[in-house]
């Protein structure tokens, strides 16, 4: 799974950055007993005095579902079991990817095509045998995620697109379960905690961004990177606040963003005040139940989808395009609008870069020729569909895009080639 950076212009917070320090009601209530061996593990919790025997036995009694297994759910899942959460939840459908394994320390070679819910449980077993692993290995939807949070204490949530932050932020709320957020992107992480129903005037996530960001303005990880560290920063942020709510120590990240920017090593906390207007917990709040997401946050903007309808090759048919180019049958510009740094790592064969960004500002039309069909290709096919657009309003009414991209084009044609 992919993890993307939430967009700083959405962002509704103040300053001065730190919330007043207090402290909340544990969320859990103690198991009645620790074993001789819960003892010897956990030796080094028990001598805190803020968590101390009762607090380690409300981490057993703790249930606590993680949503990804991937970069940020790796850490967090090994340091919640390591902690000794009793119960721990997966909910994750994806499988282990060569490319993963740069961040996602949870899995390793051997993992590469299993699932990454099952490689995570059998990590965890050898971390800590004593704690239970709930699987739930299929893509969380508005059909099954009311299903699968009930009966849960806590959320962490590690997931990598807007809409499934949005659909768990709203579910979660409608159960009355808070939860730990957090997101990371190249070398910046950014980490909260939402509980609007534990605590009195608590924001929630579309509090904090009460708009998705317009499509295609943020990139993903898959097509940004994130350092792979960056990672365990923010997941164990996560992690502590998990702790820190079990037990009821300390003063949680509750009506405060932690960002953090690894490459100039900084922490900022600001302070997130709830939103009398937010939509979903505000005073006249207008979402009562669970919409529809990926509509609401949208995968490409409504230009970029007409532009693309109709207007969309597949990479078998840029395939035979290409040998009838090298033929002299055939003549078009082939426009590659990843970044130069993606572009080292595959490209499609005869290709020329031109990154979207041209296409926005309007200097790629200096670089196209104005007597060929522009075909253009991106890593999956929604930035090149962004840049189509682009080029149909400009008049390039023969121009298409790729569908699924330079992906397509390595798991289809050329496997060759490494994939990222």
């Amino acid at each position: 799974m992919l993890d993307e950076i939430d967009h700083p212009a959405r962002i509704r917070t103040e300053e001065p950055a730190v919330t007043t320090p207090g402290t909340i009601e544990a969320l859990v209530e103690p198991a009645a007993e620790l074993t001789t061996d819960e003892v010897r593990r956990y030796s080094r919790h028990l001598i805190i005095p803020d968590v101390g025997m009762t607090g380690q036995k409300r981490l057993k009694n703790a249930k606590v579902l993680v949503i990804g297994a991937g970069g940020l759910g790796s850490p967090a899942l090994m340091y919640l079991a390591a902690a000794g959460v009793g119960t721990l939840g997966i909910a994750e459908f994806d499988e282990v990817d060569e490319s993963n394994l740069q961040r996602q320390i949870i899995h390793g070679q051997s993992d590469i095509g299993k699932s990454k819910a099952v490689s995570a449980k059998e990590s965890i077993a050898e971390t800590n045998p004593l704690v239970d692993v709930i699987v739930h290995e299929g893509r969380l939807d508005n059909d099954n995620v009311m299903e699968v949070f009930e009966g849960y204490d806590l959320i962490v949530d590690g997931t990598d697109n807007f809409a499934t932050r949005y659909m768990v932020n709203d579910a979660a709320y409608f159960l009355g379960i808070p939860y730990v957020w957090g997101s990371i992107y190249r070398f910046d992480g950014q980490a909260s905690v939402f509980a609007p129903t534990l605590v009195d005037d608590a924001p929630c996530y579309r509090c904090l961004y009460p708009e998705p960001p317009p499509p295609g303005m943020v990139p993903s990880c898959a097509e940004g990177g994130v350092l792979g560290v960056l990672c365990a920063s923010i997941g164990s942020i996560q992690v502590n606040e998990a702790i820190k709510l079990i037990t009821g120590a300390g003063d949680p990240a509750i009506g405060k963003l932690v960002i953090y920017d690894a490459l100039e090593l900084t922490w900022r906390t600001l302070k997130v005040r709830k939103d009398p207007n937010c939509r979903l917990c505000g005073e006249n709040a207008d979402v009562t139940g669970l919409i529809d997401y990926d509509s609401f946050c949208g995968a490409i903007s409504e230009d970029a989808a007409d532009a693309a309808a109709g207007s969309t090759i597949s990479v078998t048919e840029l395939e035979h395009m290409l040998k009838e180019r090298d033929e002299g049958s055939r003549s078009f510009t082939l426009v590659d609008v990843r970044e130069p740094n993606e572009y080292e790592i595959n490209k499609i064969p005869g290709s020329v870069l031109i990154p979207k960004g041209e296409f926005l500002n309007g200097n790629a039309f200096e670089q196209l020729p104005q007597d060929t069909p522009v075909v253009l290709h991106c890593k999956s096919g929604v930035r090149s569909a962004e840049a189509l657009a682009v080029l149909k309003g400009a008049g390039y009414s023969d121009a298409v895009h790729v569908g699924g991209g330079v992906v397509a084009w390595v798991n289809q044609i050329d496997p060759s080639q490494p994939s990222y």
